[in-house]
C-alpha cells in the first residue's frame, strides 16, 4: 500500500448528491493502488476505474485527466502541465527566466511550500513514491519541454533544465541553505533562469 495520505474531496456548494462523496473516496483509494502498483505511467483511468467499482466516465467528471487525478492525490502544490503550455508559447528567449519564476512564484504561496516540502521529502529516498513523483515530473514537465525543442538530445536538456529546478526547489525550501533561503525571488530568477535556458537552447 502506498504510503499517501488521501486528500479531503473538495466538495461543490449545496448538498451533495446521494453516494458522490463516497464515490470520490473510493476513486482516490483506487488511485493510491493504481499508480503504486503501475507507476505513473503504467496506471490507467480505466484500471483506476474497475478498482473502484465505477464508470471511467465518473473519474473524467470529478478529477478530469490522469495528471489530474494524480495531482489530487498527492496534493501536488505545481501543475506544470498546465502552465508550461503558456510558458512555452512565450518569447523564446524568455523561457528558462518564465519556468524559474512560475516555480519560485507557486511556492511562495505558504500552503502551496508547506505541501511542496511535504511532498519533495517524501519523494526522496521513497521507494514506493519516488518512482510516482519522477514519472509524473518525466511525462508532465520535462516531458512536455523536450517535444518542443525539435533536437536531438530535447530529452537530456529537459531532463538538465528539471535537475536544476528540483535542486534549486530543495536547496532553498528543504534545506534553506544560508543565502539561497534568503535572496529575493527577482535575484534567483536573474541568476537561474539563464541556466535553464542555457541547457534547454544553447
Amino acid at each position: 500500500m502506498v504510503e499517501y495520505v488521501v486528500p479531503a474531496p473538495k466538495r461543490r456548494r449545496g448538498r451533495p448528491r446521494a453516494g458522490e462523496s463516497d464515490a470520490r473516496d473510493r476513486i482516490l483509494a483506487a488511485a493510491i493502488e493504481e499508480f503504486g502498483s503501475a507507476g505513473y505511467d503504467g496506471a490507467t483511468i480505466r484500471g483506476i476505474a474497475a478498482r473502484a467499482g465505477v464508470d471511467s466516465a465518473l473519474i473524467h467528471h470529478h478529477f478530469g485527466t490522469k495528471a489530474d487525478l494524480f495531482g489530487a492525490v498527492i496534493d501536488a502544490p505545481m501543475r506544470p502541465d498546465l502552465a508550461l503550455p503558456e510558458i512555452l508559447a512565450g518569447p523564446r528567449h524568455e523561457v528558462g527566466e518564465r519556468i524559474v519564476r512560475y516555480v519560485l512564484e507557486t511556492w511562495e504561496v505558504p500552503e502551496a511550500r508547506r505541501r511542496g516540502v511535504a511532498l519533495l521529502r517524501t519523494a526522496i529516498g521513497n521507494k514506493l513514491t519516488t518512482p510516482l513523483v519522477a514519472g509524473f515530473l518525466s511525462r508532465e514537465l520535462i516531458g512536455r519541454i523536450a517535444r518542443t525543442l525539435e533536437v536531438p538530445d530535447a530529452e537530456l536538456r529537459a531532463t538538465l533544465a528539471g535537475s536544476q529546478i528540483a535542486g534549486m526547489l530543495i536547496a532553498r525550501y528543504v534545506l534553506r541553505l544560508p543565502g539561497l533561503a534568503e535572496a529575493s525571488l527577482d535575484d534567483i530568477v536573474e541568476r537561474v533562469g539563464p541556466t535553464v535556458q542555457h541547457h534547454l537552447y544553447d
